[in-house]
């Protein structure tokens, strides 16, 4: 599912205009960029957690040239999902 195709679902299913739900699902987006920036952590009850997590850094190889190359330490989002979510899509 695309950000449009979830605006349309989202516009229809609680008959509110496409352009308010775009507005409310970047704020949503934003929020969550915010609270893993600040505590690293954002948890939606039922539905799962987002996490940044560190990543060291590391040695690689290009698979081109077969050459060792050093990959540098990031934060990297993640996901868990959470039980309610876990149970729909069974």
């Amino acid at each position: 599912m695309t950000r449009t195709e979830l605006v349309e679902f989202a516009a229809a299913k609680t008959e509110v205009s496409k352009a308010e739900v775009g507005r409310v699902l970047d704020a949503l987006l934003e929020g969550i960029q915010s609270g893993l920036k600040k505590e690293g952590k954002v948890t939606l009850v039922g539905f799962g957690t987002f996490s940044a997590k560190k990543r060291a850094a590391r040695e690689g190889i290009n698979p081109l040239t077969k050459e060792a190359i050093k990959i540098p330490a990031k934060t990297v989002a993640s996901f868990k999902a959470g039980s309610k979510l876990k149970d729909a899509l069974n």
